[in-house]
């Protein structure tokens, strides 16, 4: 197993680490809202209605309903805080990854090169000289066997062309 395949598993998984904390954060988040939904919800049916039945108690019960409202902008405030978190991180994720990603890239690319350079090194100096060899032997050999039967070995004549590579 190579460096870039274990690279790319190692970032895989963070990518879905990541994934799964923001969809725990989702749901979590989702269910606070409902949560101050239904408050909110509870408060609209039950209160209120009594606020306009007991007009005249509607002086004891102002403070109450000012704790109430306080109580929910409080909680408003706290859930605007906890969804600009999870933007923050949500963003800084994704700058991680497109920067994992662009390194990746260059890995690759870095990678991709010095094959390339490595294969034209063997080529000029493996798969040249053995081929040059290759053409010599297989010259000499011919000459060799014209000399000894006076003819290829194949009983055909070769044009002085084809003799050579």
């Amino acid at each position: 197993m190579d460096l870039l395949t274990i690279f790319i598993a190692v970032t895989a998984a963070a990518v879905v680490l990541q994934a799964l904390i923001l969809v725990a954060m989702f749901l979590s988040t989702r269910k606070t809202a409902a949560k101050v939904e239904a408050l909110a919800e509870e408060v609209k049916i039950k209160v209120l209605p009594t606020v306009e039945l007991v007009h005249g108690a509607l002086v004891d019960i102002k403070p109450r309903i000012e704790i109430i409202v306080a109580n929910a902008s409080e909680s408003s405030t706290l859930i605007k805080a906890q969804v600009q978190r999870l933007d923050a991180t949500v963003t800084d994720i994704v700058d991680r990854t497109r920067l994992q990603v662009i390194r990746a890239d260059e890995l690759v690319n870095r990678t991709m090169d010095r094959v390339e350079d490595a294969t034209e090194v063997v080529h000029r100096t493996v798969v040249s000289p053995v081929r040059q060899v290759s053409g010599l032997v297989h010259g000499i050999t011919a000459a060799l066997e014209f000399l000894r039967n006076g003819k290829r070995r194949d009983g055909a004549t070769v044009p002085q062309d084809e003799m050579f590579i």
